[in-house]
């Protein structure tokens, strides 16, 4: 089992895929980190070798923003948002969505569970 940044890879799961499961490394990130390694796309997690995963961790500490690195970047740029008082940052102060979505039905998930106004 590899482990790269942090994160133990799954086994038997395609490289561009595996590679996935490191937060800020998406498909098309993975396919250039293996293009770049000279690793085909569907070889499998399992297979591997040793000098392949050393390789592949130089290029992502060389190129990449990953795990707790790539959060903080993220939190801070909400924060940054918030700061500023632009439309996003308000809605994420408040809780509600922020990327355009209707609110006057759903965004359950942003808003949490209703708030029945008569209850007793």
């Amino acid at each position: 089992m590899a482990r790269i940044a942090g994160i133990d890879l799954p086994k038997n799961k395609h490289m561009e895929i595996a590679l996935t499961y490191i937060h800020g490394i998406g498909k098309t990130t993975a396919r250039k980190i293996l293009d770049t390694v000279d690793i085909r796309y569907d070889c499998n997690s399992d297979t591997v070798d040793d000098n392949q995963v050393a390789a592949i961790r130089k290029v992502i500490e060389d190129d990449c923003t990953v795990e707790g690195d790539r959060r903080r970047e993220v939190a801070m740029d909400i924060k940054r948002m918030m700061d500023l008082g632009s439309y996003r940052g308000l809605r994420h102060r408040k809780g509600l969505p922020c990327r355009g979505q209707r609110t006057s039905t759903n965004a359950r998930t942003r808003k949490g569970p209703r708030r029945v106004a008569g209850r007793k």
